[in-house]
């Protein structure tokens, strides 16, 4: 079995090989604005429920398959502004292979029931194939270029990977910091109420490094969270690796 990564020592020993700004990923480029982004999101995650109102031909499979494509939708939406805590490809890949199951279901549940579809659902109903599995398609080649990409390592887990702090203890600084191990997000913490540099990392519940895997299937990467006295000040940190 292979053991999983340390960081610890590695954080410490890289941390000043290239500081990066405060709130930094280790990555840059152009970016879209925030806007744009919640709107092809949405445009995304509503999508298969536009495509099943399109070809639904009874009113109670239509609104039970369509109500739970919204949910789906919801859910996508969560994820994708932060509400909820998830890895974002994964949910995509996952939604993207569910949702035309689902329509799948539907269609074959109404066409039992129902009398034989005419030419023009026919049409329709090739048409929402043909797009849904684009739709797929597409969102399984982003994935893997995704998948591809993070394994060079240069890119720090976001604030919300480092632990939350108890009262009495509050947060000095955080930073991004990269060497030759990776990007590590690190953040110096004190006491409040004067606890020794080994009661803060007791309170903190970090004496000992603790690692999970970071995604469900196209992010396997630890993501580890641990903290280090450095004789001075408390530092907890998290970062991502093999």
């Amino acid at each position: 079995m292979r053991a999983r990564p340390r960081l610890g020592l590695d954080v410490m020993a890289g941390a000043a090989d290239r500081p990066l700004r405060p709130g930094g990923t280790g990555r840059s480029g152009a970016h879209l604005p925030p806007y744009m982004l919640t709107v092809l999101g949405l445009l995304f995650a509503v999508a298969p429920a536009v495509v099943w109102m399109a070809i639904a031909r009874t009113r109670s499979v239509g609104c039970a398959v369509g109500g739970v494509l919204l949910a789906g939708a919801g859910l996508l939406v969560g994820v994708q502004q932060g509400w909820l805590d998830a890895p974002r490809p994964d949910a995509h890949l996952v939604f993207t292979a569910l949702a035309p199951l689902l329509i799948a279901c539907g269609a074959g549940w109404e066409g039992r029931h129902g009398s034989s579809p005419s030419p023009q659902w026919v049409s329709r109903r090739n048409g929402a194939i043909g797009f849904l599995g684009m739709q797929f398609a597409l969102t399984l080649v982003v994935g893997l270029l995704y998948a591809l990409l993070i394994r060079d390592g240069s890119e720090a887990p976001p604030s919300k990977a480092l632990p939350s702090l108890p009262p009495g203890i509050s947060l000095v600084d955080e930073d991004v910091s990269c060497g030759s191990g990776g990007c590590w997000r690190v953040a110096t913490v004190t006491s409040e109420a004067g606890l020794s540099r080994q009661d803060i990392i007791r309170e903190l519940g970090l004496q000992r490094e603790s690692c999970r895997t970071n995604g469900w299937l196209l992010d396997r990467r630890h993501l580890c969270v641990g903290a280090t006295d450095n004789g001075k000040s408390v530092s907890i940190y998290a970062g991502l690796g093999y």
